[in-house]
Order: C-alpha cells, then structure tokens, then sequence
C-alpha cells in the first residue's frame, strides 16, 4: 500500500457523481472531463489517484462541488499523506510533541 492517500477525494466525488441529478456513470464523468479511458473516475473513486489540479475547476463545475468542499477534502487526504510518511521508520509523526518547526538545532 502507498503512503499517498486520496479517500477524501474518493468519498466526495463517488457522492458527488452519485446523487448529481444526471446521475453521471464513472465513464461518463471521465469523457465528460477528456479522458478517452473511461476508467480514470474509477480509480479516482477507489483512491488509486488524485485528480490532477489542472481538473479541478472542471470536476467541481460539473458536479457542483464549492471551492471549499473540494479545499477541505485535499486537505484531509493531504494531512493523512503527511501522516504516513512521517510515521515510517526514522521520522516523527505531526501529531509527536517535539516537533520544532524552522527552529535551528
């Protein structure tokens, strides 16, 4: 398994996609975005990849997700990255209490 995390994503688009009154089918939503392959949304969904930043105004235009929506899931999966690539061996984790951020030591 990957350190990346992508479930926030995953979770809001399947949502998105899946109560849009279009009711877009995952191929559907992945030509509608410009993909020939209509497995990019779900592998999105799965959290097997992230949407690339050049997509995202496209993605929430076309399932009316708001800015912040898509902010705040970026965010989580982004922390949840950070998370697990900290915890391996060798590296603090964010949540430890000695972590001295642009201090010198």
């Amino acid at each position: 398994m990957g350190n990346r995390s992508f479930k926030s994503i995953a979770r809001l688009i399947r949502a998105k996609r899946q109560n849009h009154p279009q009711k877009f089918s995952q191929s559907e939503l992945s030509h509608l975005l410009g993909y020939k392959n209509g497995q990019f949304i779900s592998n999105v969904e799965r959290g097997l990849c992230n949407i690339p930043l050049k997509m995202l105004g496209k993605v929430c235009e076309i399932l009316h997700i708001g800015p912040q929506e898509m902010k705040q899931a970026m965010i989580v999966d982004f922390e949840i990255t950070l998370e697990n690539y900290l915890a391996r061996p060798g590296k603090e984790s964010l949540s430890g209490d000695s972590m001295d951020v642009g201090q010198d030591h």
